[in-house]
Parts: structure tokens; C-alpha cells; sequence
């Protein structure tokens, strides 16, 4: 249950190391840092008089009716499911995000974290994860008799993980609560008013069986992405927020190779469309034109956003295929967007580069490498891409070599495609990837 406390005294209180030690005497002024919080790294998101460095989802600029009110950013409790939502300018990856709160009575609102931004996603919460924000009393009685999910009330993973009962101390009704989300390479942890909540680790086989079986399940880009924005939800309810920072983390890679395809089934992977995708009994992994002779993809069901992969094809009938990367899944269509290296008969430019957003190819193979491809044989193709420079190889000889901007914003899945039209099969195996 909540435990509703008159005050909750932070001077002479032992929380959790995460938080900086201060007395009352060196309590800063709202919206300000200490020099130690400084030196330790943390940024002011919110300065207290303007609205500067925010703006609407999906927008170029703030239009949204946020305000600055006494020292508060405010939301006027105009939004809707659709709109009011407000995101920083920068992108964060791991980081420790840490601000009060204050809401209206019945008040509903929340910190939307790693939100990706694309005309495809209509609203934050189908990509980034959200502690979630309500008065759970109020809301109540203002709703009877509908009653609140466990998973919809104070502090939740929203939809995913609730947190421990035993910690949930809250301030009365009106008065302002401290919260903090630490997002450490996938470890997850929630506070509330100085007391930890919840715990987990995102992306483990836990996390992504909750994912797909029930708010989320179509939602196939929910918590996937590795880095985002961060958002403020207005859901209809004024709500405060003041002393909002941030503390990015360092990123932890390990540089070890994952084996994408274990040789006997699907595990790990996604299947969006009709066509067929299935593992033959010499243990490789085949996809084959269908009925509806319609595009159709195997994604994994993890991110890769810089990675080193390696695998083997061999073009059975037809082979117009590739390998999709930085790819994301359009939520009504199943369809897969993003960049694709070339799978494809010889002469049609196999290790290129394809791009599914609308500029078409953005690097195509000399003439005079056509002949690296092996007809009816295995091959070898390697993909790299770190930062917005992408690599490929095929059967050992460089490919293609190139930078590009819009790459090097993008992130998302690997995924497989089989083309339209019918007539296709491709065998692939010895799939695997490292991240970088």
C-alpha cells in the first residue's frame, strides 16, 4: 500500500547511495545544483524561468500549452492520449533523471524515458517506458467506480513492473514528491522520496515475456530503443515538476559475439508478414515466398545499433533478399522500415545499400565486383556500422565504404527480408553479431 507521510525530512535521512548527501543548511535553492552535483556531472533540465531546451513530440519547437509558473514547469491539464506531451531536445542513453512533482487531485501524469521520435509513432509511450505518475486515491474517487490496474497506479513500470509496496511513501495530496529513474545498460531502478521501489533488467527473456503478452504486445517498438528522449506527459490534469536533472552514465560494452540463429528454430527472432520463415533439417534458417507473395521480414527482437555482424546465404530460387539494420516495425502494417544491404540475383548489386525511407540507393557495388557473388553457393556477407559509417563485405572483398548522417541518428533491430512478387527462397546460417 501507499504509506502517505506529513513530510518526508531528507536531512539526517541514509538513502541510497545514488543520491548526493546534503544537510539543511546546504539545501540549494529550487532549480539550481550544488557545485557538487556539478563536479559530479549532473545538468539542470528545467532553469526555473524558461522552457528552453524542450519542445513538442515529434515538433521542431514548443507550441504545446506548458508554461513556467512559479519556478514550476506546468502542465495546463489540456491533454489528451494524443497530445501534451513535451520532450527535451537531447537524447539520452543511460543516465539517472531525477525531479519533483507536484498533481492536481485525481492527477494523472508521468517521465517518459528513451522515446524515439519519428512521424510513425503517434504518441511517446508505444516506444519509450514510463514511470508512471497519479494520485491513486483521488483518481479513484473521482472515477468510482473504477479502480486502477496494479499496474497503472504510483511509480509503476508502467504496464511491466510494479514496484514494493513496503516502499511507497508518498506526500499528502498537494504537497511535492521526489522521484528518480537510474537506466544503468539496461538495469532499471525506480525511487520514490528517497526510497528504492522497483528493480529489473530490461531486454532479459522476463522483460520481453511481459512485453508481448499484454498492454504492448502491439507495440512492437515498446522499450526497445537503447537511447531517446526524454518526455513529460500532460493526460488531462495540471500537474508541477521543478528540479528536474540528469546525470548521464557511461556506456558498458562487452565486445562479445552473440549468436543470432542457434541452427534449430526461431528463438530471438520475429517473424512480421506472411511468408514463410523456418529451419530446414540440415539446421539452416530459410525464408520462402508465400502465398500472398507479399514483402515479408525476420527482425530480432533486441536493438543493434553499432555491431559487427557476419553471416552465410545461399540463394535457392530467385534471391531477392537482404539484411535490414537500424529498422524499426511500422505498428499497424507490420512492415519494416530502414536501411538494407543488398541480397540479390548477380548483377542487381548484392552489398549495396538500400535505403526504405525514400531515397533509394545510396550506395551501389562497381560493375566489375558483380562477379564476387557465388550463384547457387554460399557466401559470406559481413555488415559494420558504428556511428553513421557503414562497411560491407562480401565473400572476404570490401564492398561499399560510406558515411551518412541520417544513418548515424537512426537505431533499431537486424532483420531479414524476403521480397515481393513470389518465386523466393534463401537459405542463411552462422548468424552472428557483436556490438560495438
Amino acid at each position: 500500500m501507499l504509506k502517505t507521510v506529513k513530510k518526508l525530512t531528507l536531512c539526517g535521512v541514509a538513502l541510497s547511495s545514488m543520491f548526493v548527501a546534503t544537510s539543511c543548511d546546504t539545501t540549494p535553492q529550487p532549480n539550481t545544483l550544488t557545485e557538487a552535483e556539478i563536479a559530479d556531472g549532473w545538468q539542470l533540465l528545467f532553469d526555473g524561468k524558461t522552457l528552453d531546451g524542450w519542445k513538442d513530440f515529434n515538433g521542431d519547437s514548443l507550441t504545446q500549452p506548458w508554461r513556467v509558473v512559479d519556478g514550476c514547469i506546468q502542465a495546463n491539464g489540456d491533454g489528451s492520449d494524443l497530445s501534451g506531451y513535451i520532450v527535451t531536445e537531447k537524447q539520452y542513453e543511460n543516465f539517472i533523471v531525477d525531479w519533483d512533482w507536484k498533481l492536481s487531485y485525481g492527477g494523472n501524469s508521468g517521465m517518459i524515458y528513451h522515446v524515439v521520435e519519428d512521424p510513425y509513432f503517434k504518441v511517446p509511450y508505444v516506444t519509450g517506458p514510463e514511470y508512471q505518475l497519479i494520485d491513486v486515491e483521488g483518481w479513484e474517487k473521482t472515477n468510482e467506480p473504477t479502480k486502477l490496474e496494479e499496474w497503472q497506479k504510483l511509480g509503476v513500470d508502467y504496464a511491466m513492473y510494479l514496484p514494493n509496496p513496503d516502499s511507497m511513501f508518498v506526500n499528502p495530496q498537494g504537497e511535492w514528491n521526489n522521484s528518480r529513474i537510474v537506466f544503468d545498460n539496461g538495469h532499471v531502478t525506480h525511487y520514490l522520496n528517497g526510497h528504492q521501489i522497483l528493480e529489473f533488467d530490461a531486454w532479459t527473456d522476463d522483460w520481453f515475456k511481459r512485453k508481448d503478452s499484454g498492454k504492448w504486445e502491439m507495440a512492437p517498438e515498446y522499450g526497445l530503443a537503447r537511447r531517446g528522449v526524454l518526455c513529460l506527459q500532460d493526460h488531462g490534469y495540471p500537474a508541477s515538476f521543478r528540479n528536474i536533472k540528469v546525470k548521464e552514465l557511461p556506456k558498458k560494452v562487452s565486445g562479445e559475439e552473440i549468436i543470432l540463429f542457434n541452427g534449430k528454430d526461431l528463438t530471438g527472432w520475429q517473424a512480421y508478414g506472411t511468408e514463410l520463415w523456418y529451419v530446414d533439417q540440415q539446421g539452416n534458417l530459410v525464408c520462402e515466398s508465400g502465398k500472398d507473395k507479399q514483402y515479408g521480414y525476420l527482425a530480432t527482437r533486441d536493438y543493434y545499433n553499432d555491431f559487427d555482424l557476419t553471416l552465410q546465404f545461399k540463394q535457392l530460387a530467385n534471391g531477392n533478399s537482404g539484411v535490414f539494420f537500424r529498422s524499426f516495425v511500422e505498428p499497424k502494417d507490420a512492415k519494416v522500415h530502414g536501411w538494407q544491404c543488398e541480397v540479390a540475383p548477380k548483377n542487381h548489386d548484392t552489398a549495396g545499400i538500400y535505403e526504405s525511407y525514400g531515397r533509394g540507393w545510396l550506395v551501389q557495388i562497381p560493375d566489375e565486383k558483380e562477379n564476387i557473388l557465388k550463384v547457387g553457393d554460399w557466401n559470406t556477407l559481413r555488415i559494420r556500422v558504428e556511428g553513421d559509417h557503414v562497411q560491407t563485405w562480401l565473400n572476404g572483398e570490401p564492398m561499399v565504404d560510406f558515411n551518412d548522417e541520417k544513418i548515424g541518428e537512426a537505431q533499431g533491430r537486424i532483420a531479414l527480408q524476403i521480397h515481393d512478387g513470389g518465386g523466393i527462397k534463401v537459405q542463411w546460417r552462422d548468424i552472428k553479431v557483436t556490438r560495438l
